[in-house]
């Protein structure tokens, strides 16, 4: 996302978040990782196929993820790379109002991940993930902290 966007088109994309996206993050089993899981957030905008070109403006402004489309008809644009969602979140954080709390969060699970010097560490951060089933309806989300 540029930094040059007007205040009013961040908010504009802060209000779309809000309505119809996603944030969150997943703690996904992989054996090649320290502590056998990978640490992956994402933000996600969703929009209907038929709105195709307008969708495609907006997510040519934020510039920052791809876009697929469902096989139901609904395009998703996806930002998956971490200091792409960092930015992106730190430029619609002034705007958010129903998702501030998973800004706020997958902000602090940035940082986190990049703090982590041992198993306590990566097990305060497994807890901080878990704690996105309170804000996001999932319900798949398992808690999933290391055994000491």
């Amino acid at each position: 996302m540029k930094k040059s966007i007007p205040l009013s088109k961040r908010a504009y994309i802060a209000g779309f978040l809000d309505g119809d996206g996603s944030i969150y993050v997943r703690a996904k089993p992989n054996s090649d990782y320290r502590y056998k899981f990978q640490i992956a957030p994402y933000v996600v905008l969703f929009q209907s196929a038929k709105n195709r070109e307008k969708f495609k403006e907006i997510c040519d402004l934020i510039n920052l993820g791809y876009i697929r489309e469902r096989k139901d008809g609904i395009l998703e644009y996806i930002i998956n790379k971490i200091d792409d969602i960092k930015g992106f979140l730190m430029l619609v954080r002034p705007f958010v109002i129903l998702k501030r709390k998973q800004v706020e969060m997958t902000l602090k699970i940035i940082e986190l991940k990049n703090k982590i010097k041992n198993k306590d560490d990566f097990n305060a951060l497994m807890e901080l993930i878990d704690s996105f089933r309170e804000l996001n309806y999932s319900k798949k989300r398992k808690r999933r902290a290391l055994t000491p």
